[in-house]
């Protein structure tokens, strides 16, 4: 029988720059799956561990920064894993970082990019990044999730 089940985690870095929003971008490190490919951080849950922590704890692992908020604007559509028989939903957290930080990358990246929300979507190797990041353009259009605000944060 086919599971369905929260197991990994998108974690988008957004920072303020001037009126709109940067997100930060990360190339994957030779050696690694998906060598050169640009994504945004992403990770398993460690068993037990429920999803906001776990966005909260690959941001720190991939890119060395604690936001000032983290917000949960949904989920990806979902993801079948042929090797267990699983769907496996993603969950999708904006971390609102503080601006004039770069990241401390681990060994799964080689660089990063800090990138306007719409110079990152074409670059993105999954197209479920493109669509989130439709989804948080629409979002943060101010200088917060607007009316939405209450609902969205962890």
């Amino acid at each position: 029988m086919t599971a369905i089940a929260v197991r990994y985690v998108d974690v988008y870095p957004i920072r303020r720059v001037g009126e709109g929003w940067e997100l930060l971008t990360l190339r994957r490190a030779a050696g690694t799956r998906c060598t050169g490919a640009w994504e945004v951080v992403h990770g398993h849950l460690e068993a037990g561990e429920r999803a906001a922590p776990g966005a909260l704890r690959e941001l720190r692992e991939e890119a060395g920064l604690d936001p000032e908020r983290c917000q949960c604007v949904g989920c990806v559509p979902s993801m079948y894993r042929h090797t267990t028989d699983e769907v496996a939903l993603i969950p999708v957290f904006v971390a609102i970082v503080p601006g004039g930080r770069d990241p401390v990358l681990g060994p799964e990246h080689d660089r990063h990019q800090w990138r306007s929300l719409a110079e990152a979507a074409p670059v993105l190797a999954w197209p479920r990044s493109a669509r989130a990041l439709e989804d948080i353009a629409r979002i943060f259009r101010g200088v917060d999730a607007g009316p939405l605000e209450d609902v969205l944060r962890i």
